[in-house]
């Protein structure tokens, strides 16, 4: 497979993907310190009490931007790898990941700086289009081989 440009371009954006991913992780730390808003009363007690055991609408927000980017990213780590194998051309295949990537980012910094609608949702449209492409040419290699 390293000897397969378009899988070493996967590999090259979904693990830019998973950084990704652990910055909004660390955001969500940071922001939870910053807020004093502890999901877990050890962690509260640790810093100033049980009256830091609550919810937060910023630390909420940061979490509901990394879930959708469970949500988004894993099938795109699956379809990616699967439509690496069905021999794409180089270029479209570099665009798919691409676009996936910068709507994804858009996405992302769309959803934690609350930038106006619907900034976030044609982010996460855009992004959207090369998985359904790929989805598509996936079973179109598989539905000729079966």
């Amino acid at each position: 497979m390293l000897d397969n440009p378009v899988f070493l371009s996967f590999v090259f954006y979904s693990v830019l993907l998973i950084l990704k991913m652990y910055i909004i992780a660390i955001i969500t730390g940071q922001v939870r310190l910053h807020k004093k808003a502890f999901a877990n009363p050890e962690d509260a007690m640790r810093h100033g009490g049980t009256q830091y055991y609550r919810e937060d609408p910023d630390v909420e927000r940061c979490k509901r931007s990394h879930h959708n980017d469970m949500e988004n990213i894993f099938p795109f780590l699956f379809l990616g790898a699967i439509y690496s194998m069905t021999e794409p051309g180089l270029f479209f295949a570099r665009m798919h990941f691409l676009v996936f990537f910068l709507g994804r980012v858009v996405h992302s910094v769309a959803y934690l700086c609350a930038l106006k609608a619907p900034t976030r949702s044609v982010a996460y449209v855009i992004a959207q289009v090369p998985c359904f492409s790929m989805l598509l040419q996936i079973l179109y290699a598989v539905g000729v081989q079966w």
